[in-house]
């Protein structure tokens, strides 16, 4: 793969369905789909993009080959739902994703952005201190029952 033929682009309804098998691909091999989850991917219009979210896409050639989200959780901006289809693993789309994310949310001049993750996903928690997310402490009530780490990129 010549991942500089990776493009990223912004959500399209047609893509909903990548959206969703991505997602519950990824949670199906390390966790189970929980109702947050089957809520969000199931409709993403609805619960990302009308409160103000964004979702992208990993594209290459005419296949959707990673996705992630961008979700306006009304005084933070979260980023979530990040998956890279397993026989596209390893090539750093995830790490492009991010990138992407990171430098759209200093365009739009947001202050921060907040992930959720667990801390068996030793790979994905070294992407994130990579790229400068911090450990900050995780509230009581997470809409995550799978999460145990809190991460703060400050922008």
């Amino acid at each position: 793969m010549e991942i500089e033929k990776l493009e990223i682009i912004a959500y399209q309804p047609e893509f909903a369905k990548d959206f969703y098998s991505l997602n519950v691909a990824w949670l199906e091999k390390y966790f189970y789909v929980e109702p947050y989850d089957e809520k969000v991917l199931s409709n993403p219009q609805e619960y990302v993009l009308d409160p103000g979210g964004y979702i992208f896409f990993a594209k290459y050639n005419d296949e959707i080959v990673g996705v992630i989200a961008l979700i306006n959780q009304t005084t933070y901006f979260e980023l979530s739902k990040m998956a890279v289809s397993p026989k596209y693993q390893g090539l750093k789309i995830g790490l492009k994703l991010m990138n992407f994310c990171v430098e759209f949310a200093k365009n739009k001049k947001w202050k921060s952005i907040t992930l959720y993750s667990h801390r068996g996903l030793v790979p994905a928690i070294n992407l994130y201190k990579k790229i400068g997310f911090k450990e900050v402490d995780v509230e009581k009530e997470v809409h995550y029952k799978r999460a145990n780490i809190k991460m703060l990129l400050v922008l």
